[in-house]
């Protein structure tokens, strides 16, 4: 984390409650955020104002950051800062009018970014909250919030690779964090089910919409819904590879040596060069000597 510690909020989005992360600039030299320095007299209520607002005391907050700008302290963090303390109070309009003043002021600086991708999202302006958050990226691509906050963004947007991209990036800077494991995950499966709604308006009777069907069936434990559509999708298509050695695995479990074996030399006249198909045959044929 660059240039601003974080806490957590909670707001309105469609309804659903998620959770946000305050991102609130300190004032310590060094840091890359206070560039723009403060004129001496008004750092003092700069901070207690920081304090204010890290406690929950929003109107104090609020009355101190618009007293350092009165009074001079025109700079992006602090405008920053009093957006938080309006989008805290659920004022996502007055809190997006305040980060992109900071915004003006540092074009560099991604709290503002981060933080107004989350109030245009609460705006339902999910298009605009995509090219702040992208732009946060860019500028911080190490920063796990604005690749989470671009990730909702492009939920919201339906654009699901994307999702798939932020999380990806997130697992590679930390694979073992379980969360990002399950985000891919989520996303994954709503992308199968988005597919299978594309095939299935395509055509409802095509090889692939029944080839789905059964795969799924057969992932949820459903085996003989499972045959039944792999069935369907072979006589849909008796060239399509892949679905008669699904049946000859699933043949194979049942113990129906002889179905499994059927479906295995179906399957190599499809692929002859296949290596799953002869392997699965040669399994099948060890079991039938057995017996």
């Amino acid at each position: 984390m660059a240039d601003f510690c974080i806490g957590n909020f909670t707001h309105q989005i469609s309804h659903l409650k998620l959770l946000f992360a305050i991102l609130v600039v300190l004032v310590t030299p060094g840091k890359a955020a206070a560039s723009q320095d403060l004129p001496p007299g008004l750092q003092d209520l700069f901070a207690r104002g920081v304090e204010a607002l890290k406690s929950g005391q929003l109107d104090a907050a609020e009355e101190a950051f618009k007293r350092v700008l009165h009074d001079g302290g025109r700079v992006s963090f602090v405008y920053n800062n009093l957006g938080i303390v309006y989008q805290q109070r659920g004022q996502h309009e007055n809190a997006a009018e305040q980060f992109r003043e900071a915004i003006r002021l540092q074009p560099d600086y991604p709290a503002p970014r981060i933080l107004l991708g989350a109030s245009l999202m609460a705006l339902h302006k999910a298009p605009e909250a995509v090219r702040q958050l992208e732009q946060a990226v860019k500028l911080q691509p190490n920063e796990p919030l604005a690749r989470q906050q671009l990730a909702k963004a492009y939920q919201q947007t339906d654009n699901l690779l994307g999702v798939v991209e932020q999380y990806q990036a997130l697992r590679a800077t930390a694979p073992e964090e379980p969360e990002y494991a399950y985000q891919s995950g989520n996303v994954y499966i709503k992308r199968s089910i988005w597919v299978h709604q594309q095939i299935r308006r395509i055509n409802p009777q095509s090889v692939r919409f029944y080839q789905t069907l059964g795969e799924n069936f057969l992932v949820q434990g459903r085996t003989e819904q499972a045959i039944q559509y792999l069935q369907l999708a072979a006589r849909a298509d008796s060239k399509t590879s892949g679905i008669h050695l699904s049946l000859a695995e699933i043949y194979l479990d049942q113990g129906k040596l002889s179905a499994a074996s059927r479906e295995v030399e179906q399957e190599l006249v499809i692929v002859p060069e296949s290596v799953t198909a002869p392997a699965l045959g040669q399994k099948i044929s060890d079991l039938e000597k057995k017996h």
